[in-house]
Parts: structure tokens; C-alpha cells; sequence
């Protein structure tokens, strides 16, 4: 049974990152350079079925989120791209709405059409919602939004992720994501964080193997302390 302080939405996209190995536990280092017990990587999500749960996951919490207020998906390379593609169609079968999608190339096209934008064309006055993975030191969002603005006169309204890792940023009482938010003038919303990750998955089975061994928790537990926002 899912833990109280766990939402459905949060337990269902946790349970899929397990299954496709998005998920995983042990020693790493993230892309701001600090070490961390756990990894999150939606480019393991790698079959239909999987990109059409996580694509609803997201559509209903953009819908929830956002309401009519947006009009364009963008997901920033790579892993943004199929985020993007599964949460726009999801949005037009659950919400009735046929939102544009757009996202960019790593370096711009010299040839043919050119450009670094591919999908829908940025138009002057469309509300735009960044959609990734996870974010971590908020570089490549920092990034995203100056080159969606140059594209057109467009308002960049929120920012959704799947996962917050709920770290501090500059300020311990307020989490990166939030900073980030504050910062660029957007919202922030999340699917899932840490705190759901150990709430949910810490004493649990997924398809029948535990996810999560007792020394994962504490370790779990003990960078939250750490790094954590209070």
C-alpha cells in the first residue's frame, strides 16, 4: 500500500523508473559534481508502453499545474526530446488539447532548413512549459530559456521535472529547483522527489525484488541530512 505522504502519481512514475533501470542506487556523481547514492537517467526509458506511462505522468501534472496556460511543450536534448513527444500526445488524448512540441538540436543545422529549433515554430505570445528529467545545478534550463526568448517573444511559464532531488541551493531553506524557479521567473513542479523515493520505496518490493537494500536507505537518509533543504 503506498505511504500516506506519497502521492499516486509520484509512486506510479517511481515503480516505472525501477522497471526500466531509470532508477538506480549506489555511487555516482551528478553533473554538479558532488557524489550522490542514487541516479536518475529517463534515457533508460526505452519502449512504448514505458514512454506512454511516464508521457501521461507528466500531462496530467502540466494539466494540474498549468491549466489552459500553456500552449508548447520543450524539451531540451536529449532525454527532454521523448518527454516532450509522449507528454504531447498524452495531453491531446486525456486533456483535449493539441499543444505544440518543440525541441533543439545540440549544435545548430548549417543546411537545409538550419536552425537549432525542431518542431513547432515559436511564435510571439506562446506559453511555454520546459519539460526534464531531473535537475540538478540547473545549467542546461539556464540555457534553454534565453534561446527559447531569442526564438520569439514567448513567456516560459514553467519548468517540470520528474524527479526534484530536494538539495539546497544557494540558501539551505530553499531547494535548488525552487532557486531555479525564483530565478528565471517560472514555476516549478515535480512528479516525484528524494523524500518520495524513501518513502515509497524504502521498505518496498517491485515485481518481487526489494528495490532498495538497508544500507541504500541509510545512505539515502544521510545525504538528505546533508544536502537536503530544510
Amino acid at each position: 500500500m503506498t505511504a500516506p505522504d506519497v502521492t499516486d502519481r509520484a509512486a506510479t512514475l517511481l515503480e516505472v523508473l525501477v522497471r526500466c533501470d531509470a532508477l538506480t542506487f549506489g555511487d555516482f556523481i551528478t553533473r554538479s559534481g558532488r557524489p550522490t547514492p542514487y541516479f536518475v537517467n529517463l534515457g533508460n526509458v526505452g519502449t512504448g508502453r514505458e514512454l506512454a506511462q511516464l508521457g501521461g505522468l507528466y500531462a496530467d501534472a502540466i494539466h494540474e499545474a498549468f491549466g489552459d496556460g500553456v500552449d508548447v511543450l520543450f524539451g531540451p536534448a536529449y532525454k527532454g526530446i521523448a518527454l516532450a513527444v509522449a507528454a504531447g500526445i498524452a495531453f491531446a488524448e486525456r486533456h483535449d488539447r493539441n499543444l505544440g512540441v518543440c525541441f533543439d538540436r545540440k549544435e545548430a543545422k548549417d543546411h537545409g532548413e538550419g536552425g537549432t529549433l525542431i518542431g513547432h515554430h515559436l511564435a510571439d505570445g506562446d506559453r511555454v512549459v520546459i519539460v526534464e528529467d531531473v535537475t540538478t545545478a540547473g545549467t542546461s534550463v539556464r540555457a534553454t530559456v534565453p534561446m527559447l526568448r531569442a526564438a520569439a517573444d514567448v513567456e516560459v511559464v514553467g519548468l517540470v521535472v520528474g524527479v526534484d532531488r530536494r538539495e539546497h541551493g544557494s540558501r539551505r531553506e530553499v531547494s535548488a529547483l525552487d532557486e531555479l524557479g525564483q530565478e528565471l521567473g517560472l514555476s516549478t513542479v515535480a512528479l516525484a522527489t528524494l523524500d518520495d523515493i524513501i518513502g515509497h520505496l524504502g521498505d518496498r518490493e517491485v515485481d518481487g525484488r526489494r528495490v532498495i537494500t538497508d544500507a541504500d536507505l541509510a545512505r539515502l537518509r544521510t545525504h538528505r541530512a546533508e544536502h537536503g533543504v530544510t
